[in-house]
Parts: C-alpha cells; sequence; structure tokens
C-alpha cells in the first residue's frame, strides 16, 4: 500500500466528515485511511459512512500528537499523510499527483539512493486568506529556522515513524521538531513537489495567544537542538531587520495576504 492518511479527532462534529468526504473522493485509489479517535462524545464518529479503505480506532489520548503517534502504530502505508479534521486535499487529483511525483523521483534515483528515506511536501491553500501558500523549495537552515511546510503538506517515509514518533512533550511544535529530526539525525531527503495539496483550516489552538507564546518558547528550544548557536543568533538577527512581524501581520491579513504570497512564490521559484 502506498499511503496512509491519518486523521486524528475529538469532538470533530461535521468537520471529520468532510475531511473524509475529502479523502473517499480521490481518484487514486492505493490508500488507507486511519482514524484515530480520543473518545468523542459527539457521535461524529459513529455516524462515519463504512468504507473498506477506512478503519477507526477509539482510545483516550494526552493530545493531537499522542493521537498521532497512536494512529501511526495502525498505518501500513509506505507513506503517511497527516490531515487534520477540517482540512481536506485541494482536489480528486492530489494522490494521484503526488503518486506521479513519488515515481518520478524515485526514477531518476540510484538504487542506494532509493533506499535513502524521503519527506514529500507542496503548497497549501490558507482558507482564512483566501490564499495559496507555497512552500520554501530548498529547506537550508535558514529556512528551517523561518519556516517549515505544514505537515498537511507533506508525505513522511513510514519508517521515520518506525524509528521514532511525535516528541510529546512539545504542545504545539511537535511536528516542527520531528521534521527537524529527519533532516538533521535521519538524514531524510525534503523532495519539493510543485502542486496544492491540502486546503488548510487554520484558526486552532496555535494561533491563540496562549499557542503562539507557547510556539515561540518551544521554537527557541527546538531550533537550539538542531541548529549551530551562531546560525540562531544571525538568523534572529536576519529575522528582525526584515521585519518579521509586520511581514507575519500582511501575510494574515485577508486584504494583503495574496499579494505578499505571490511575491513570496516569485521569489521561491528564482530560488528553486
Amino acid at each position: 500500500m502506498t499511503f496512509s492518511i491519518i486523521v486524528v479527532c475529538l469532538n470533530a462534529g461535521d468537520k471529520l466528515h468532510k475531511t473524509i468526504e475529502s479523502i473517499l473522493s480521490q481518484t487514486e485509489s492505493d490508500y488507507e485511511i486511519v482514524v484515530k479517535d480520543g473518545s468523542s462524545t459527539d457521535g461524529s464518529v459513529k455516524t462515519l459512512l463504512t468504507d473498506d479503505k477506512m478503519r477507526v480506532y477509539c482510545e483516550a489520548d494526552t493530545g493531537i500528537y499522542d493521537a498521532m503517534n497512536q494512529a501511526l502504530a495502525h498505518a501500513k502505508g509506505e507513506y503517511v499523510c497527516f490531515l487534520n479534521c477540517g482540512d481536506y486535499f485541494y482536489d480528486r487529483t492530489v494522490l494521484k499527483q503526488v503518486r506521479q511525483q513519488l515515481d518520478k523521483v524515485q526514477g531518476r534515483l540510484s538504487q542506494t539512493e532509493n533506499q535513502a528515506m524521503h519527506i514529500f511536501y507542496g503548497n497549501i491553500l490558507e482558507r482564512k486568506t483566501g490564499t495559496l501558500v507555497q512552500s520554501n523549495p530548498v529547506l537550508d537552515d535558514f529556512a528551517c529556522y523561518r519556516n517549515l511546510p505544514c505537515h498537511q503538506a507533506c508525505f513522511y517515509d513510514r519508517r521515520l515513524f518506525d524509528i521514532r514518533g511525535f516528541d510529546t512533550k512539545y504542545k504545539v511544535r511537535a511536528d516542527y521538531e520531528h521534521f527537524l529530526w529527519c533532516l538533521y539525525e535521519a538524514k531524510a531527503k525534503a523532495v519539493y513537489m510543485p502542486l496544492t495539496v491540502a486546503s488548510y483550516e487554520g484558526g486552532g489552538y496555535s494561533e491563540t495567544k496562549t499557542g503562539l507564546k507557547r510556539s515561540r518558547q518551544e521554537h527557541r528550544e527546538i531550533v537550539g537542538k538542531y541548529i549551530p548557536a551562531n546560525k540562531v543568533r544571525k538568523y534572529r538577527l536576519t529575522m528582525l531587520l526584515t521585519l518579521a512581524p509586520l511581514r507575519t501581520w500582511i501575510a494574515g491579513n485577508k486584504v494583503t495576504a495574496g499579494i505578499y504570497q505571490k511575491m513570496k512564490s516569485k521569489i521561491y521559484s528564482v530560488k528553486g
């Protein structure tokens, strides 16, 4: 089996149904859906349509990353994608396009290179602002410090999680920490796919005032584990001089987000 699509949920209501529908509508057939429910009480899991491609597991967990780790124990695919409730695949051909990218890359690699572990990642549509957000096509140290692709746009080699799952001490950035571990410790190869993978809802805990504060704290700790201190200082100064908080506001504003993302995409196209 090629793809395992993991969906974790807790009292997600109709959002769960719409996320599952976006997966079941895919034209690619070589996939499974693993739904990990944290003991919902709203009846949303019980009313899911029965499908041979989907398995549902109900078990208490300590949070989203613990739930994702639990789901991984049941995943059988070669590549894993985590699609949160409220997020959807961008269109019906996403998995077909990802498979084509896998075949294209793996077809030009040597046997030794094919044995390496990969993370394939693409772009997202941010529904909050209605804009396409392109991922950085080159993940150098600065890109890893500044902004990694969100996990909804990523397809991870399953073997990476056989070695190590998400570190649940991080409540907001465990996926960020795991991605850096994949690149710096597991030596996984990140491959950019020029396609839009997911329609991203946003607006979760990580974007609240409390969540943003915790996110900054976790970011400082995580980058200190993987990126040399002299580079971290340099990157912090760079972000300060380039008015990073202002750019974040521009990117999150419905009026200005589209212009900002188009400019960023042009820069990335040159860089890529």
